[in-house]
């Protein structure tokens, strides 16, 4: 189950299943991350310098397009990854959760 606190999200169920991303795509994905980190201080080092609002509403649309590249690169993964093991195995479910990840992504 997931809520929304404050804008940010609390996992209270985990899936036990794991993603197998080949390295080179955990490696562009962590330093997408750690790109995205370092535009978040650098957010926050607006804001405590009073930065016109505007321009670090900016900065906020430019992090969050980032964020969305990540989840584009992650879904893919898992389209072509996850999903076709699971459907190869005849496992249909996935199909469902797929529809809520789809779900969740387009409220963003």
């Amino acid at each position: 189950m997931i809520h929304e606190n404050d804008g940010l999200l609390e996992t209270h169920e985990v899936s036990c299943r794991k993603s197998h991303h080949p390295e080179p795509i955990k490696k562009d994905l962590t330093t997408r991350l750690n790109r995205i980190e370092g535009q978040i201080r650098g957010i926050k080092g607006m804001i405590d310098k009073d930065v016109y609002c505007d321009d670090v509403i900016t900065q906020l649309s430019a992090t969050q397009s980032a964020l969305n590249s990540v989840a584009k690169i992650l879904l893919e993964g898992h389209l072509k990854g996850c999903v076709v093991d699971r459907l190869n195995e005849g496992d249909t479910e996935v199909l469902d959760e797929l529809v809520v990840t789809i779900q969740k992504m387009m409220k963003k």
